[in-house]
C-alpha cells in the first residue's frame, strides 16, 4: 500500500514552532558575548532609567525656567523700547515747540530774502543826493551833477589832515618808544657787564682762597708724612738694635744645650732648638745601629727560609692541581660520551613514538567541516 498524506496535528506543529522560537532566542542570548559573559544588570538598568528620567525632568524644569526668564526679559525689553519711543516722541515735541516759539522765520538771517512783504518794507531807490546807496551803477546820479562837491572837498581835506596828524603822532610815539627801548637796553647791558665783573672778581677770590687752602693742606700733609716717616725710621732702628742684641745674647748663637730640653719630659727635645748630640749619645746610637743590623740580618735569613718553604708548598700544590685537572677532564669526557649516547637513544625513541602517533593514533585528521559543526545549537 502507498502511504497517504496525513495532516499534522496543529498542537504538535505549534509546539514544534514554539520550541524552535525558544531555541532561536536562547541562541541569541548565548551566542552574544556581552550577555553571556556579563549578563544584564536589571537593577542597574532601572537605576539608569530613573536617573535618566530625573535628568530629563531637571532639564525640562531648567528649560521652563529659561523660557519664563526669556518671556520676562522680552517684556522688559518691550517696556524699555516703549519708554525709548515715548522719550523720543516727547523730545521731538519739545523740539517742535521750541522751533515754533524761539525760532520764528522772521528771526533768521536770510528772512529779508524770503520775506513776502520785503517790497513794502523796503526804502526807495534814492533818498537824497548824498545817499551812499547811489553808486555809479545805480543810474541815480551822473558825472556832471556834483550837487555837494564843495562840502565833499572840505570833508576830504579835513580827513587828510586828520590822517596826517595821526601818522605824525604815531611816528613820534614810535621814535619815543625806540629811544626808551635803547635806553633800557643800554642800562641792561651795563648792568650785565657790572654783574659779570663782580662774578669774575668773586671767582678769582674763590680760586685764590681754594689754592691757599689746598697749599695749607698739602703742607700739613707733608709735615704729617715727614713725622710719620721719622717715627717709623726711629722705631725700625730701635727694633733692629733690639734684634741684634737678642741674637748676640740669645741661646742660638751661644748654643746652649739646655734650651733643647722639652717641658713635657726629660727624654724629649724641641727640634728647632736642638744643637746636636753629645759623644756618649753618639756612641749609644752607633751601638744601637750595630745591634739593629744584626737583628735585620737574622730576620732576613728567617724570611728567606720561610719563602723557600712556601715556594716548595706552592710547587707541590700546583702539581696536585694539574693531576686533579687531568682527572676532571677525563671524567668530563666520559660524562659527555654517556650523555651523547643517552641523547641518541632518546631521539630514536621520540622518532619511533612520532611515527606511531602519525600512522596509528592520528590517522584521521579533522577537516574544516568538523570544526563548523560546533556552536550551532544552544544545548
Amino acid at each position: 500500500m502507498y502511504k497517504a498524506d496525513i495532516q499534522a496535528d496543529p498542537a504538535e506543529v505549534a509546539a514544534i514552532e514554539a520550541r524552535r522560537n525558544r531555541e532561536k532566542e536562547r541562541q541569541c542570548r548565548i551566542f552574544n558575548a556581552r550577555y553571556r559573559t556579563m549578563g544584564v544588570d536589571v537593577e542597574g538598568l532601572k537605576k539608569q532609567v530613573e536617573e535618566r528620567k530625573l535628568r530629563e525632568e531637571a532639564e525640562k524644569r531648567r528649560d521652563e525656567a529659561f523660557d519664563a526668564d526669556r518671556v520676562q526679559y522680552d517684556k522688559i525689553a518691550q517696556m524699555l523700547e516703549e519708554e525709548e519711543q515715548e522719550r523720543k516722541r516727547r523730545l521731538n515735541q519739545e523740539l517742535e515747540e521750541f522751533r515754533q516759539h524761539k525760532q520764528q522765520p522772521s528771526t533768521r538771517r536770510e528772512w529779508d530774502i524770503h520775506d513776502p512783504a520785503a517790497q513794502r518794507k523796503g526804502q526807495p531807490a534814492r533818498v537824497s543826493d548824498d545817499d551812499p546807496r547811489c553808486g555809479p551803477a545805480s543810474l541815480q546820479r551822473f558825472a556832471g551833477e556834483n550837487l555837494n562837491g564843495v562840502a565833499r572837498q572840505k570833508l576830504l581835506k579835513e580827513k587828510n589832515r586828520q590822517d596826517l596828524e595821526e601818522q605824525r603822532r604815531e611816528r613820534e610815539k614810535a621814535l619815543a618808544d625806540r629811544r626808551y627801548a635803547d635806553i633800557l637796553e643800554d642800562k641792561k647791558r651795563i648792568e650785565l657787564d657790572l654783574w659779570a665783573l663782580e662774578l669774575a672778581r668773586l671767582e678769582d677770590e674763590c680760586r685764590r682762597a681754594k689754592a691757599m687752602a689746598i697749599a695749607d693742606f698739602n703742607r700739613a700733609q707733608a709735615a704729617e708724612v715727614a713725622d710719620k716717616q721719622r717715627l717709623a725710621q726711629r722705631r725700625e732702628q730701635d727694633d733692629n738694635e733690639a734684634e741684634i742684641h737678642n741674637h748676640l745674647t740669645g741661646d742660638i748663637l751661644t748654643e746652649n744645650p739646655d734650651v733643647a730640653k722639652s717641658r713635657v719630659g726629660p727624654h724629649r727635645m724641641v727640634p728647632y732648638r736642638w744643637k746636636g748630640m753629645s759623644p756618649e749619645e753618639l756612641e749609644a746610637v752607633w751601638k744601637k745601629q750595630k745591634e739593629q743590623c744584626k737583628e735585620n740580618q737574622r730576620l732576613r735569613e728567617e724570611q728567606r727560609q720561610w719563602e723557600a718553604e712556601w715556594d716548595q708548598q706552592r710547587h707541590l700544590a700546583a702539581r696536585a692541581a694539574m693531576v686533579l685537572e687531568e682527572q676532571e677532564q677525563d671524567f668530563r669526557l666520559q660524562l659527555r660520551k654517556s650523555l651523547d649516547s643517552y641523547n641518541r637513544q632518546l631521539a630514536e625513541a621520540q622518532k619511533t613514538n612520532l611515527r606511531y602517533l602519525e600512522k596509528e593514533v592520528y590517522s584521521n585528521n579533522p577537516t574544516a567541516h568538523y570544526h563548523l559543526q560546533f556552536n550551532t545549537s544552544s544545548r
